[in-house]
């Protein structure tokens, strides 16, 4: 038997590597934006700052740990550090002999599918250090339990460690604190050396003080929590537009599991030795592959989710090329927001007028049941590299408000003060980002960058969206559409400066209003001079020239293959006369796809978010 107690400990070893391992090999560019997406500050005003809310101590040791994701495979190893010591204490609370450790996989599956199963709600939950909150909390809770439990010099003492731990616990560990009293409350059930009336005093002491203390500490110090929310602080708020109830159940289940645990302590039949092997083997495989099929299904692997971090992520190192090699002419239908940046990547690298329509163009909604914003997403990037930095820094600032402050909201804060040559401001972001672990050297760089404008022009962060900042200074409403507003801001532009004003060309053709086009392609022709028009923008002046015919397009210099695909296109749309739009995309992408054409005819409908 000593060979059934070592296999089980074996499986839940192997078990941790492998999550771990699928967690760095699949999930880089994920624990990477979570990582953005949160804050720590190594500063006792910022220490202060958690210790607000229940569950402060809590929520600010996730955040230091979730920091540590800006090197993914360091994140990872943390985690699965705390699974493993979650592992051990809930085997020596509740006694789980170890040819039973299988069953501790169950919990360890429910972490992991919490923190897998997300998806967008990384960009919309307010609760900081989500991914490590749980395990961080529930291991915590189990530590009181097993104190409780280990208590055994008089009765009193126990129900004066439950009073103690409850009223300390709960500032510190929100609602984890509540459920460790509900424990010490079922767990005492099977406790052999209490009678049935002190028994029953406890479980009263414990209803009273998981009733009691939250409204003591909201009337005396935590005002700033809201009363719906006083016995589930430290949890998620899965609530947009409504409550989505489904995201809870890997919550509740958790909370399930470790109740039943408490409600079979000293059971006998889990301490007895297994008579029939093959009895443990099928229970132990039904375990394992319960949790390998949980794990599995609930894995969020939205192709276009996972696409939009990694480009976001080579944006962010102004890679360009890096966020073009994502793409393929050929795949899903994209979101709106791969293909801004990937018509954003193109324009950087001078490609914009010669390939933009080479890739698939689409509009599918993010794999989301809940209403998902560009602006949540990669709006705040986008505005800012089209020169947008009022918008950007009004959005960095409504979500910091609303959902916390982040890396990502103060960094890109920073740039925009920057770029609008407000330098005192923006020494508030760059001192506040000193006082991180992995963006104090950016921070640095950027306080250098203000004080050598030079080196701030040619800087490939900056220098790009200084030539973009044709705008007028205001600030008004794009009603969250970001492609939208922008497009039309910049179709309504007249610039001498040829970076912008192919910009303001291409926003005309996405209007797809020929009276906005036309002074476009003339001012693109008399600031390049000389200079060979890119195939798209003959497109459409050539089918423009040959809808409306106010435009005499005869002398111009089209490529032989502009008027022969016009052509083609033209001869294939008699042909198929009469036939439903949705077969005519089908029938004409192969051939025409890449082509303004299609886009003017056959695209027009593209959802915008």
């Amino acid at each position: 038997m000593k060979k059934l107690r070592i296999i089980p400990v074996c499986v839940v070893m192997v078990a941790v590597i492998l999550a771990a391992t699928l967690l760095v090999l699949y999930e880089d560019e994920y624990l990477w934006k979570v990582q953005e997406l949160n804050l720590f500050l190594n500063t006792g005003f910022f220490f202060k700052q958690q210790m607000v809310v229940p569950g402060g101590l809590l929520i600010w040791l996730s955040q230091f740990f979730t920091q540590f994701f800006y090197h993914p495979w360091l994140g990872v190893f943390l985690l699965a550090a705390w699974w493993c010591l979650n592992v051990v204490v809930s085997a020596c609370t509740f006694k789980i002999p170890l040819k039973w450790l299988t069953l501790l996989l169950v919990p360890l599956a429910l972490f992991i599918i919490n923190n897998v199963d997300l998806g967008y709600w990384i960009y919309y939950l307010k609760l900081p250090g989500h991914m490590f909150v749980p395990v961080v909390g529930t291991t915590a809770a189990l530590s009181l339990v097993w104190l409780f439990r280990k208590i055994t010099l008089k009765f009193q003492m126990r129900l004066l460690f439950m009073m103690v731990a409850s009223i300390v616990s709960y500032p510190l560990l929100g609602a984890y604190g509540l459920f460790a009293t509900v424990l010490m409350a079922v767990i005492l059930w099977r406790m052999d050396d209490m009678n049935i009336t002190w028994k029953s005093v406890y479980s009263l002491c414990s209803l009273i003080l998981i009733w009691g203390v939250p409204l003591v500490y909201y009337r005396t110090i935590f005002y700033q929590t809201s009363l719906e929310n006083l016995y589930f602080s430290a949890l998620p708020v899965f609530v947009i537009d409504k409550n989505y109830s489904a995201y809870y159940i890997p919550f509740i289940l958790l909370a399930i599991f470790y109740i039943i645990a408490a409600l079979c302590f000293r059971m006998r039949d889990m301490q007895e030795e297994v008579k029939k092997w093959w009895i443990w083997n099928i229970c132990q495989a039904c375990i394992i592959l319960m949790v390998v099929y949980a794990t599995g299904r609930f894995w969020f692997k939205d192709y276009n989710f996972h696409k939009e971090l990694r480009m976001q992520r080579c944006m962010e190192q102004n890679d360009w090329q890096g966020v073009m090699a994502q793409e393929t002419p050929e795949g899903d239908e994209p979101t709106r927001a791969i293909v801004m940046m990937r018509n954003l990547a193109l324009a950087r690298l001078g490609r914009q007028g010669d390939e933009m329509y080479h890739y698939r163009i689409g509009s599918k909604k993010p794999e989301s049941p809940f209403p998902v914003k560009m602006t949540q997403v990669a709006g705040k990037s986008i505005y800012y590299h089209y020169g947008q930095a009022n918008y950007c820094y009004r959005w960095c600032l409504e979500d910091g408000v609303e959902q916390g402050w982040r890396a990502e909201y103060l960094q890109y804060m920073t740039r925009c003060c920057i770029v609008n040559g407000e330098y005192t401001t923006a020494m508030k972001y760059i001192d506040m980002l000193k006082h991180t672990l992995f963006f104090k050297e950016w921070a640095e760089k950027q306080e250098s960058l203000m004080n050598d404008k030079k080196a701030l022009k040619s800087d490939p962060g900056y220098g790009p969206v200084f030539h973009m900042m044709g705008y007028e200074d205001r600030l008004t409403s794009d009603r969250s559409l970001v492609e939208y507003y922008l497009y039309f801001e910049l179709a309504n532009i007249d610039s001498d400066d040829p970076i912008l004003q192919e910009q303001t060309l291409i926003a005309a053709m996405w209007t797809k209003d020929i009276a906005t086009f036309w002074p476009k392609f003339f001012k693109y022709m008399q600031l390049h001079p000389g200079q060979r028009m890119p195939i798209h923008y003959q497109e459409v002046a050539m089918l423009y020239g040959n809808l409306e015919h106010q435009v005499d397009i005869s002398k111009f210099p089209f490529d032989e293959v502009v008027v022969k695909t016009y052509q083609n296109f033209m001869a294939r749309a008699q042909q198929y006369a009469g036939m439903s739009e949705e077969m005519m995309k089908e029938r004409f992408y192969p051939e025409f796809g890449h082509t303004f054409y299609y886009e003017y005819f056959l695209n027009r409908k593209q959802e915008l978010y």
